[in-house]
């Protein structure tokens, strides 16, 4: 019995110090140094929520560029990756049918992210080369000239990994919201 009121004592400081205090902290410190990022970066146009810059959405519409293929649905829930081997029937059948969405041939091959999944389910950027593979598609369905589309996305592609990864990438939402603000 003597030792159940210090174990107490000791647990209740230990919580406090530990989960709210630290908590606390932290939280404290990315709302006042990052309160975008740490709000989880929501995109809102007109006052209203339309997406998050670090979670992919799906957009199936050909007026719109679409992001990597999800493992989850784009469910943010659920982020993962599929855990299925390479040899899988089930993910053979999902490129033959995302192969055949695109209308990828041998003379033109997909970008390899527009097939494969990112190993969270949810990434919100494609290859430069990805998104420029859609270019096409996308100003047909708009009514724009594919140089106008291509041009948007040379000036939304961004090289986010310095001089270690300086391949470019696009945010796909970002680039769907420049491309909405064009008005077609």
């Amino acid at each position: 019995m003597q030792y159940i009121l210090p174990s107490i004592r000791l647990w209740l400081v230990t919580f406090l110090v530990c989960v709210v205090l630290y908590t606390a902290l932290i939280l404290g410190f990315a709302q006042a140094a990052t309160p975008f990022a740490a709000n989880g970066s929501i995109v809102a146009v007109g006052g209203k929520a339309v997406g998050s810059e670090l979670v992919a959405q799906k957009f199936t519409s050909p007026r719109y560029f679409w992001p990597r293929p999800s493992a989850v649905d784009y469910n943010a829930m659920g982020a993962a990756g599929s855990n299925k081997s390479p040899t899988s029937p089930d993910l053979t059948k999902r490129a033959e049918e995302t192969i055949a969405a695109y209308g990828a041939t041998p003379d033109r091959p997909l970008p390899a992210d527009l097939v494969a999944a990112s190993g969270g389910g949810l990434d919100p950027h494609i290859s430069l080369a990805g998104a420029l593979y859609q270019a096409g598609r996308v100003a047909e369905a708009r009514g724009l000239p594919r140089g106008e589309v291509e041009r948007l996305i040379e000036a939304q592609a961004a090289s986010v990994g310095g001089p270690l990864a300086p391949e470019r990438i696009v945010n796909v939402l970002q680039l769907n919201l420049a491309l909405d603000r064009l008005g077609r």
